[in-house]
Formats: C-alpha cells, sequence, structure tokens
C-alpha cells in the first residue's frame, strides 16, 4: 500500500443532494490545503433522481460507494508481486521471488487473472524429490529456456520448439558405451569429443546439451540440421548442468492451479480471519474488482491492518453512518443537525452550525482558508443550499445560507429561481421507481427513549407529483413497520410552492403522535401540516416533544 494516507469523506445513508455535494466540495477543499493525505468523497447509498440531475449538470462523477466502515483487504499492506506468466521457468519464479522477498508467486495471464500459484516449498519439495529423468519432456520445456537456464546459447535448431519425448541422458565420453545408455528423443549432456557427438546425433538424440564452452564443429552442426536435433552450447560443467537444467521447465507445470484460496479487496478483514486459520498457506492471493490478481496477503498482514480514516458530513447521528463506523476512525464531522448520537474513540474536529445546510458551512471554509471556488464546486454547494433550505422556503433557512447560494450562483453563472424549478422536478420524477425506493431515497431512522420511527420525505413544486407519490407508496409503508426495530414510520409529501407537508402515517401510535404534536387531525392514516416543510426543524423536533 501507498504510504500516504486515503481519508473518506462520507455522508449520511439515504444521501441527499447536500450530503452527496458537501462531500465533493469538502474533499476538494482538503486536498488544496491539506498535506501527507489523498481525499475522496464518497457516498453511503444509492444516489437519488435530484442529486443525479445536479451531478450532470456540473458534469461532475458520482462518488464511489462506501457502505461499510469495517476494515477491508484493500486497506492492508498487500504485498505487490512482479507479474509472473506461466511459461516463466522455475528458476525464473525462484529468482523473483527471492527479489520480492516473497514465499509464493501468483501466476497470471496477460490480463492479470489468476491461473495458479506457486511457493517456495513447492520448488524445494521438487528438487528434493525428483529421480524422473523425463521430467523436461512431461512438462514440455523449451529449448530456449534451457538454454537461459545454463547461461547458454543455442546453436542449431528452433529455439521456439518443445522437448516432449525422451529423457535426460549424461553422456560417455565413448560413443559405444553411450549408445548403451541412451534411446531415441533423448536430451544428451555431453563434452567435446565430436565422435560421441555424431553418435548421439545418429542415434536420434532430440538434443545435445554440450558443456565446457566447448565450439561445436561445421560438421556437427549440419548433421545436426539434417537430422532435426537441437544443439545448445553453455560455458557450465557437466555437473553443473545435470544439477539445474531441471530449473527450466515451465512454473506451470507445478503451481497448484485449482482450489486455491483468494480474497477480495472489498472482503472484510473480520471476515477472512477465521478462513486464514483454516489453511496453513503463508500467502493469499488478492482479487481486485476487475478481477485481476493484484499481490498476496498473510496473516501478519492482520495485525498491522490499518483502520479507514472517515470524515463525516451532513450527520453525526450513529443511525445514519455507514455500517460499522465503530472500526474506522473519524477524523472530522460537518453538520448542521442536532448533536446526535454517534461517539467517538478520541477528540475529533467538530464543527456544527445552525445554518440551514451543510454546504453553507463548506462556502465558509473555503472562504477563511482563502480558496477560489471554481465554477463547478460553486454550482454543486448552490444545489446542495437549494435542496436542503427549498429555495430559502425552508424555517432552518439563515440570511448566511441565502447569501451563500447567491454568491455561488453567480460564480456559476446559474439563475438561482431556473435552476430550482428543473432540480425540483427532476427529483419529483419518480416514475420508474418501486415504491421501495422512493421511501428510501430520503430516509432517516430516529430514537427516542423506546421508540424507534422512521420519516422519509419527498419535495416536489406541484401537487400531481406528490398525489401520484402517495398513491405508491402508502400501500408498501405498512410492511415497513416492525423491520429493524422501527414501530411508526412517517413519510412528508412536501409542496415547495404551496409551503406545506401531507404526512402519510402508519404503524403502531404513528397516528395518535401526529395528532398530539401538530394538533391537526388524521384522517385515512394522514394530515395535512400548513407551513411545515423541514424534517429536521419542525417535524423531527414535534414529534420527540410529543414522545417525551
Amino acid at each position: 500500500m501507498n504510504d500516504i494516507t486515503k481519508v473518506y469523506v462520507v455522508g449520511h445513508k439515504n444521501p441527499d443532494t447536500d450530503s452527496i455535494c458537501s462531500a465533493i466540495a469538502y474533499a476538494r477543499l482538503k486536498n488544496k490545503t491539506s498535506h501527507g493525505a489523498i481525499y475522496a468523497a464518497r457516498r453511503a447509498g444509492q444516489i437519488n433522481e435530484e442529486t443525479e440531475y445536479v451531478l450532470k449538470r456540473f458534469n461532475v462523477e458520482a462518488p464511489g460507494y462506501l457502505p461499510d466502515a469495517g476494515t477491508q483487504v484493500s486497506d492492508l499492506e498487500i504485498h505487490k508481486l512482479p507479474k509472473a506468466g506461466s511459461d516463466l521457468t522455475i528458476k525464473e519464479a525462484w529468482d523473483l521471488m527471492n527479489e520480492a522477498d516473497a514465499v509464493s508467486l501468483p501466476i497470471t495471464d496477460d490480463n492479470g487473472v489468476l491461473e495458479g500459484i506457486i511457493a517456495v516449498s513447492d520448488i524445494t519439495r521438487f528438487y528434493m524429490g525428483n529421480t524422473d529423468k523425463y521430467i523436461l519432456s512431461k512438462a514440455r520445456t523449451q529449448y530456449r529456456r534451457m538454454a537461459d537456464t545454463l547461461d547458454g546459447k543455442l546453436i542449431v535448431g528452433n529455439a521456439h520448439g518443445y522437448f516432449t519425448n525422451g529423457g535426460v541422458v549424461i553422456g560417455i565420453d565413448s560413443p559405444e558405451l553411450l549408445m548403451k545408455n541412451m534411446t531415441k528423443d533423448d536430451l544428451v549432456i555431453l563434452g567435446d569429443r565430436e565422435d560421441t557427438q555424431i553418435a548421439a546425433i545418429e542415434a536420434d538424440a532430440s538434443c545435445l546439451v554440450i558443456s565446457g564452452n566447448t565450439e561445436v564443429s561445421d560438421k556437427v552442426c549440419e548433421l545436426a540440421k539434417k537430422h532435426s536435433c537441437v544443439i545448445i552450447e553453455t560455458p557450465m560443467n557437466t555437473y553443473t548442468i545435470a544439477s539445474l537444467i531441471a530449473q527450466s521447465i515451465p512454473v506451470k507445470y507445478l503451481m497448484k492451479k485449482s482450489d486455491i484460496v483468494t480474497f477480495h479487496t472489498h472482503d472484510l478483514t473480520d471476515e477472512i480471519k477465521n478462513i486464514m486459520g483454516k489453511y496453513r498457506y503463508r500467502d493469499f492471493p488478492v482479487i481486485d474488482s476487475e478481477g485481476r490478481c493484484t499481490g498476496t496477503i498473510s496473516r501478519r498482514n492482520l495485525i498491522n491492518a490499518r483502520r479507514k480514516k472517515l470524515i463525516l458530513v451532513d450527520h453525526n447521528e450513529r443511525t445514519q453512518t455507514v455500517d460499522n463506523i465503530e472500526e474506522a476512525e473519524i477524523l472530522e464531522i460537518v453538520d448542521h443537525h442536532r448533536i446526535g448520537t454517534l461517539t467517538t474513540m478520541s477528540p475529533v474536529f467538530f464543527r456544527n452550525e445552525p445554518v440551514g445546510c451543510t454546504g453553507t458551512i463548506i462556502y465558509e471554509m473555503y472562504n477563511e482558508q482563502e480558496i477560489e471556488i471554481d465554477k463547478t464546486t460553486a454550482g454543486l454547494l448552490m444545489a446542495a443550499i437549494i435542496s436542503d433550505t427549498l429555495m430559502f422556503r425552508s424555517p432552518t433557512c439563515t440570511k448566511y445560507d441565502q447569501e451563500a447560494c447567491e454568491v455561488l450562483a453567480r460564480i456559476a453563472g446559474v439563475d438561482i429561481e431556473e435552476f430550482a424549478n428543473d432540480m425540483f422536478t427532476a427529483g419529483s420524477n419518480l416514475s420508474g421507481k418501486a415504491p421501495e425506493e422512493i421511501f428510501y431515497q430520503d430516509y432517516k431512522k430516529f430514537i427516542s427513549g423506546e421508540n424507534v420511527f422512521g420519516v422519509g420525505q419527498i419535495n416536489a413544486m406541484n401537487q400531481g407529483a406528490l398525489d401520484e407519490v402517495e398513491t405508491r407508496i402508502a400501500p408498501f409503508m405498512k410492511n415497513e413497520c416492525g423491520k429493524n426495530g422501527v414501530t411508526m414510520v412517517f413519510f412528508m409529501l412536501t409542496n415547495i410552492i404551496d409551503e406545506s407537508t401531507k404526512l402519510i402515517c402508519v404503524g403502531g401510535n404513528s397516528e395518535h403522535l401526529a395528532e398530539k404534536a401538530f394538533n391537526v387531525p388524521v384522517r385515512n392514516h394522514a394530515c395535512v401540516l400548513r407551513g411545515v416543510v423541514s424534517r429536521k426543524k419542525q417535524l423531527i423536533p414535534a414529534l420527540m416533544q410529543a414522545l417525551s
């Protein structure tokens, strides 16, 4: 892994436009003002239509998905290894492992896809137990690989040909004795006697390996060509040749090809510990999202596992964070909501302001650090403010939000009212979505004592879009009660122009709670709340007060 720290800037689950745009803008600010780390925006859920419109409008790629803060294989120090193909010789594989200080070597194809793995123990076991004189032909060893292994050169024959029949024979000086020891197609290791070389060729040897830097005569070379016999010259002596030539066999002959235990970069380390414990392997290949082998990990990597480093924006509630947040190291929190239930192991930078949008706080931070806001970033922050303040109609909106939005709109070259109309229209166009997707696209869970309830919200510029949503979502909501401990669910159908909300109430004491909180009658599981458009500042405080 690179020594540079990676920090993820992430918003809440079921992200809205503020959550996504603030994460992107703050990551950009941190990359301009901080050193020793790379900051990357992430999302904790699916992007809704409104946010998708904003990102396309300003030509910004959506942040990558981060559903879990637990330590993953990608967070470990993966042992990077040189590319190794199955045509490597055993000697080349051994040398690569020595250079990389590795005990095993993944073998991949040209695209990096894992084909097998070979370990030092596989090679040593092969040498300690190999007595098979036919091993080179069984492994279909290439002649040029033999020459390379023996520091020699091929002077006769096809360098790209393969030794496929016969055994390895150490030649005897006497041609007569040689004939008793060799058979057709053998590979024969010989010295400088021309008569013995000729005898081996005439006995149909497949290949001659000539030791001691002996220069083979033209006569022998011509005869070898006629008999299709390969000749390799090497400076090594007979003993060294006999000891090393088996190292020229291709690694694919020895490598493990099936039942290989691999891990993926997205696997959680907690999940792989038990798997590692079941096997006695030293190293395990790691496969990335594109199916390529990126290196290996071992048990010792788990000891030094690095926790994910996170900056949270637009939330500080435990129920709204990515899963396994307790396993991550939270560095900062930038938010505009009430102080929630999230706790940290150590002190963190926490910036929380009573404004209508996290994007407004990010805008202030750019100004405080005297960093120029580019046109694209300005557009993102402007969209976040318009969305969270419902174009300044929400009671959460402050003069700082409106002032910031107007400045950002000028930088982005955008008319606020036209942009808002297009953005909210895109957000309320849910014709292709299932009721479940609509319900959860802007949904948050809240806890008050023993009461657990969820609240979703859809904003629109016209009542027709909201009526369509109500028809589709009301039946679905009944099935959500009782899931994940939630006993009551509410859904806000907010009309931005009328500045009102139709609140659907399902499950438990939801209807009674709404009547108590807002002093309005509930009919057919719904009530109309005039002047209520904000979940954060109007709905949730009233429900919490009624519950207490």
